[in-house]
């Protein structure tokens, strides 16, 4: 998983609340277990029109937001079933932070799973970094994760809170895997002492 220190990027505003996992990702692509190829079909519904041309009104196909890196989202982002393929879906297309006033618990776990930083602001933070996300190619955030800072294009500073076992996974790039693999030296121990101390289970 890669690493998530200081991020710098167009910040496109998502000004809807409740967003569920079937919005970021609909049920049509749930068909494969892979990570790569679901950007296509984030917020596929609202991107495209029935007859699949762009929906040019849908903010991530405005020129300004294509190659956006955050999102700022409404209240409760993330709600509805547990699919991880949502968070996929927004690392697959760039996105690698989502600040909101809240996020249903699963996808938010499921975020710092995939290298994702969900970020939990006030909703008078949230305002100002919305007004922010408005400004189309100037709408330039950067998220420093090792001060625990969001900086406005205009310089405004937001601080926010993170849980630091959380921090310390993203700022190192651990996953679960990567988590147990830290503990690779003991394990390797303990393996060979269990196997000197119980030969007859080898």
């Amino acid at each position: 998983m890669d690493k998530f220190v200081k991020l710098t990027g167009v910040a496109a505003p998502l000004p809807v609340v409740n967003v569920d996992t079937d919005m970021i990702i609909p049920k049509d692509y749930l068909k494969t277990i892979k990570r790569t190829g679901l950007g296509t079909g984030l917020f596929a519904e609202a991107r495209y029109n029935e007859d699949g041309s762009e929906n040019p009104d849908f903010v991530l196909n405005k020129p300004a937001y294509r190659d956006a890196k955050i999102l700022v989202a409404g209240d409760n982002f993330g709600c509805g079933s547990s699919r991880e393929h949502a968070p996929w879906a927004l690392l697959d297309f760039g996105i690698r932070c989502v600040i909101s006033t809240s996020f249903a618990d699963i996808f938010y776990n499921n975020c710092f799973k995939n290298g994702i930083l969900p970020i939990k602001v006030s909703q008078e933070d949230l305002d100002k970094l919305m007004d922010d996300a408005s400004r189309g190619s100037n709408a330039i955030l950067t998220v420093d994760l090792e001060n625990l800072e969001i900086t406005g294009p205009d310089g405004g500073l937001i601080k926010f809170d993170l849980d630091k076992f959380k921090r310390h996974c993203l700022l190192n790039g651990l996953d679960d895997i990567g988590l147990t693999l830290e503990k690779g030296k003991a394990i390797d121990s303990f393996e060979k002492k269990n196997a000197a101390s119980h030969p007859w289970a080898a």
